[in-house]
């Protein structure tokens, strides 16, 4: 009797033991804080001086048979929650996402690829009112990753209703708007071919379609996303060129009498060069341009002066271990799509991670 009672004890123990190490995962913190120095040229500069610091939490683990498990949480200023993500591994078969908030997958994740020593021509601090491509990455979505097979990456992105952000669990969230259901599909391709002259070519290309409500209050049609870009790396150089487009549905509400008359299509293209002059020091140059078109009315209705903005940025980028200084000259022609709104600004940035 005492034998048999041992025995269950030490079945017990067993999976007790097996349930903790199906369990056990760990959790780090890493965090950075941002300082800049930003001149507005001819604008009134105010305070010139910026700060935002940044911590995000990031878990991970693995279950029995192998696949992994990841969190992260990204806290912004004031420790205030920014976005989270939920990354299940899932070996050969590839990797599921669940985010909420970071605006990283769908075509999100391909809206501006171009080489550079710091930001985006149009992210450095002063952004011109540029049109980009957001997709499903403005919603609470999930992500189907492909294992990549001879430098090919599929990536099939689902939001249950377009624009919902940050729903939190036993928790249904809606954006009551016209917006429906949106699906992003996106592809990376590395046609390497087991070369090392093609070895730094990157493809990139994606699409989403965003189903809008058609009843008596609004009659759009559904929206359209799309983007396509090419990267090149040899040596200390990188090239890439890229564009993308946007049709927002509304040229139906218009037909129908729901809307006024509006643009309702968006043209952006952009082109980028780096050059890393050593390991530590970087130099690059980008350019975008952002593109109204197709109004609903005519098809002329004003100078080409509104109908485009164009944001070019000289940027340099020195690291030192974990610091960083950067420096990046902006200037924007017809910021917002309005004519002679011409703009620069100066960026001088610190970063420290730890």
């Amino acid at each position: 009797m005492n034998k048999l009672t041992k025995v269950g004890c030490s079945a017990l123990c067993g999976s007790l033991a097996a349930i903790s190490a199906a369990n056990a995962g760990d959790l780090t913190a890493t965090g950075s804080a941002h300082m800049t120095f930003m001149s507005m040229g001819d604008d009134t500069t105010g305070n010139p001086v910026g700060m935002q610091s940044n911590v995000t939490f990031n878990g991970s683990g693995e279950l029995d048979n192998g696949w992994t498990f990841g969190l992260s949480i990204a806290n912004k200023d004031g420790n205030a929650f920014s976005a989270s993500n939920i990354e299940i591994g899932m070996g050969g078969l590839g990797s599921l996402n669940f985010d909420g908030g970071d605006s990283s997958n769908g075509i999100a994740a391909y809206d501006n690829v171009m080489p550079t020593a710091w930001e985006e021509a149009h992210g450095a601090g002063l952004s011109g009112g540029v049109r980009t491509v957001v997709g499903s990455g403005a919603s609470n979505n999930v992500q189907y990753t492909t294992p990549t097979v001879l430098g090919t990456t599929l990536k099939v992105t689902y939001a249950h209703d377009y624009g919902t952000t940050d729903t939190t669990d036993k928790s249904t969230g809606t954006t009551e708007d016209k917006y429906g259901r949106s699906y992003d599909a996106t592809i990376k391709v590395n046609p390497s071919m087991g070369t090392e002259i093609l070895s730094g070519l990157n493809l990139y290309a994606g699409g989403s379609v965003i189903e809008v409500y058609d009843n008596e209050i609004t009659s759009g049609e559904d929206a359209y996303q799309a983007v396509g870009a090419i990267t090149y790396a040899l040596g200390p150089v990188e090239i890439g060129w890229m564009v993308s487009g946007e049709y927002d549905g509304d040229e139906g509400m218009v037909a129908s009498g729901a809307a006024t008359a509006k643009y309702h299509t968006y043209k952006n293209s952009a082109f980028g060069i780096a050059f890393n002059v050593n390991d530590d020091f970087s130099v690059s140059y980008g350019m975008y341009d952002s593109r109204k078109a197709g109004y609903t009315t005519s098809d002329l209705q004003s100078g080409p002066e509104t109908r485009i903005v164009e944001v070019v940025s000289w940027q340099a980028a020195y690291t030192m271990g974990g610091a960083s200084v950067r420096l990046a000259d902006v200037q924007v022609d017809n910021a917002s799509w309005s004519a002679g709104a011409d703009r620069s600004a100066t960026i001088v940035s610190l970063g420290l991670a730890f």
